[in-house]
């Protein structure tokens, strides 16, 4: 049995010829009585109604289909897309443009979603600067009040207050640094300037930058055994050694006391180089995981706040991976710790 919203115009033709020509062969033979007269006006009339009907159908149906890959395309047609849509687009199925339509109309609904993330990302990136710049901005604004109002009088309070002062302004110039960095990284301003080098070296050189702040924490840096084979990758060394930085100065941050970071790196068969930062901190839960390197997200607000930074590091490092064409990835549980880790590519030959 026929499927009618399967048939095409072909069978629609046939149908609706055969049925006008079998109703006027019937009608030949009965008021002739001459059954080779109403066989033979009933052949003729069903070849003359399927042709008219079929090329009528085409014409209707493609004009249509026509006008519906115009809006596709959203766009006056060239020449070669007329010779298309005259030439070669009715010898398509209605079932293949169907199709193509719905493809097209997923693509849309997806671009649509896309776009409406980007929105609700861009509203809560503007929410989180406001808040990033008034922070700073209100608190500087209050110790300078105060200082004008008397306060300098006292030297001690005034030596405090503009101590205070001057780790806002530093804040403020860190987050603005921060935002420069990212819309150069984002806009493909910024070259990468690639070299080979030893990526265990670079560590050394970080933990060494650092080690003032892990000793306050009694934070013990070290390095994975097994790890210690040099490694040669090919990357932007001050670049990668701003990642490290970052993610190094988190651990250290988000930390326990008396805990430790270790880092390790391990040969791929891509061939490249797996780099991670392991501590064994406070760890991130598992609904934050998706959103960590978003620009300005906050695992916990008081404590990141609190901790400073300008909430942009991690997206940074993202950025700079992604400039190399790798992959950053995070690993975390809840009071167990957390592992950062990144590919790179290997000592080019």
């Amino acid at each position: 049995m026929l499927n009618k919203q399967q048939l095409s115009p072909f069978q629609i033709a046939a149908i609706n010829a055969l049925a006008i020509s079998l109703l006027a062969g019937i009608a030949n033979y009965y008021f002739i009585r001459n059954l080779w007269v109403a066989l033979i006006s009933t052949i003729s009339l069903f070849l003359v109604s399927y042709f008219l009907i079929r090329y009528f159908t085409e014409r209707f149906i493609y004009r249509r289909i026509k006008i519906i890959y115009k809006i596709i395309a959203q766009t006056k047609a060239t020449k070669r897309e007329e010779f298309f849509n005259t030439s070669l687009l009715p010898t398509k199925s209605l079932e293949e443009v169907s199709k193509e339509v719905e493809t097209w109309a997923e693509q849309k609904k997806s671009e649509i979603e896309r776009l409406k993330q980007n929105e609700q990302y861009r509203k809560e990136f503007l929410q989180n600067l406001s808040h990033e710049l008034k922070t700073p901005i209100f608190a500087i604004q209050g110790y300078v009040e105060t200082l004008l109002s008397g306060a300098m009088q006292n030297e001690e309070l005034g030596k405090k207050f503009l101590t205070n002062t001057s780790r806002n302004i530093e804040r403020l110039v860190n987050l603005v640094g921060d935002l420069d960095e990212i819309s150069k990284l984002e806009s493909g301003v910024l070259q990468l300037q690639k070299e080979n080098f030893i990526i265990q070296t670079l560590i050394r050189e970080v933990y060494e930058a650092l080690s003032i702040k892990a000793t306050e924490k009694n934070i013990k840096l070290s390095i994975k055994k097994g790890s210690e084979l040099p490694l040669v990758v090919f990357a932007d060394k001050e670049k990668i050694r701003m990642v490290l930085i970052n993610l190094v100065d988190n651990a250290i941050k988000y930390g326990k006391y008396g805990g430790s970071i270790v880092f390790s790196c391990y040969r791929t068969e891509d061939p490249s180089v797996l780099v991670e930062i392991s501590d064994d901190g406070y760890g991130i839960a598992e609904e934050h995981l998706s959103r960590i390197f978003e620009r300005f997200y906050r695992t916990d607000m008081a404590r990141s706040r609190k901790e400073g930074g300008s909430g942009l590091g991690l997206a940074i490092c993202k950025h700079i991976i992604e400039a190399h064409r790798q992959n950053i990835h995070v690993r975390s549980t809840l009071d167990v710790g957390s592992t950062f880790g990144f590919t790179l590519d290997e000592k080019t030959k």
